[in-house]
């Protein structure tokens, strides 16, 4: 089985802040993300030009394909950047983890930036220009049977392409993952959302303000029965608390606390990386609650680093695998 990522090939320019004005005087909401045009992003690089900042590949899909490749052997990214350097610099580091990257490259458009505001309290806020990522082609997929793609719900914002590439992997008898990647991209797009999980969607991936957004309810125990009538397998995120798988045709969830990590220094991609190990288990034939660890283990391990900057040999020791395997 190989392990397909579709989604936004981006470039994170993570930036701390020491406290949250900044996301209020650029109308951001925390924790969402919000999609801005080429001129407001030039008026924000302007106004962040005198503060630090950190780059890292990003894109959901991207960071979930990213932390797969160093457990598991068949990994693929299906992408679009710009013809420049940071477009080269997402290119480089997909190739030296090992993954089959298939990005096609844009001569009109920049490759996409998602600038990441850190706050005091490390979550994080994301304000992207699309610029390339927004060209992607259904028909740049490899569509095999008995493969996995895995898709991120940032993808929504483009109906036809996202419905189209999904109808084609169930046609051809893939097994489709989607994350739902953001509450107010959910709360924005309800309806579409939630026709895309019942119709097409193997495996859904949410957090607790997701899964709020998507089943119009904050009691978790509701919303997780409520995302398991839509899709086979439904996985909620319950932050520090831990996560909860529930099968379809299961009668209970299964629940899997969080393990205590030391420094927590960045929140970024955390579900991706939990989306990775949860997806290496399900790929790996590993029953439900073995799925959630690694995926608990994985998104340790990332919030400890400055964005996705994690080595292979620390994911691959943080769910026991050893240098044979």
């Amino acid at each position: 089985m190989k392990i397909i990522g579709f989604g936004n090939a981006l470039v994170d320019v993570l930036v701390p802040i020491d406290d949250e004005s900044v996301l209020q005087e650029l109308r951001l909401p925390k924790g969402g993300m919000t999609l801005i045009d080429d001129q407001t992003y030039s008026l924000l690089h302007a106004t962040l030009s005198d503060l630090p900042t950190t780059r890292a590949t990003g894109g959901s899909a991207a960071n979930t394909i990213l932390a797969l490749s160093a457990l598991y052997p068949d990994t693929v990214f299906v992408g679009t950047v710009g013809k420049d350097d940071y477009g080269d610099f997402f290119r480089d580091l997909q190739l030296r983890q090992g993954i089959d990257s298939r990005l096609a490259y844009s001569d009109a458009c920049s490759t996409g930036i998602a600038t990441t505001f850190i706050s005091p309290d490390r979550e994080r806020t994301f304000a992207t220009f699309l610029g390339a990522a927004a060209l992607v082609d259904a028909d740049t997929i490899p569509y095999n049977s008995g493969d996995l793609l895995h898709i991120e719900g940032y993808m929504v914002q483009n109906h036809d392409v996202i419905e189209d590439v999904l109808s084609r992997a169930k046609q051809t008898g893939m097994t489709v993952s989607y994350d739902l990647a953001s509450w107010n991209i959910v709360e924005q797009d309800r309806d579409f959302i939630r026709h895309l999980v019942t119709h097409y969607v193997d495996i859904v991936f949410a957090n607790q303000e997701e899964a709020a957004a998507y089943c119009q309810t904050e009691d978790m125990e509701v919303a997780v029965a409520e995302l398991a009538k839509d899709c086979p397998i439904a996985v909620v995120k319950l932050g520090k608390h831990g996560a909860v798988a529930h099968c379809k045709n299961d009668d209970k969830a299964v629940f899997v606390p969080v393990t205590t990590v030391g420094n927590v220094v960045d929140t970024t991609a955390a579900g991706d990386f939990f989306a990775a190990g949860f997806l290496y288990g399900y790929a790996t034939h590993q029953p439900m609650d073995k799925c959630l660890g690694f995926g608990h283990r994985l998104a340790g391990e990332v919030i400890q680093v400055m964005g996705t900057q994690v080595t292979s040999e620390q994911l691959r020791k943080a769910i026991g695998m050893t240098n044979d395997e």
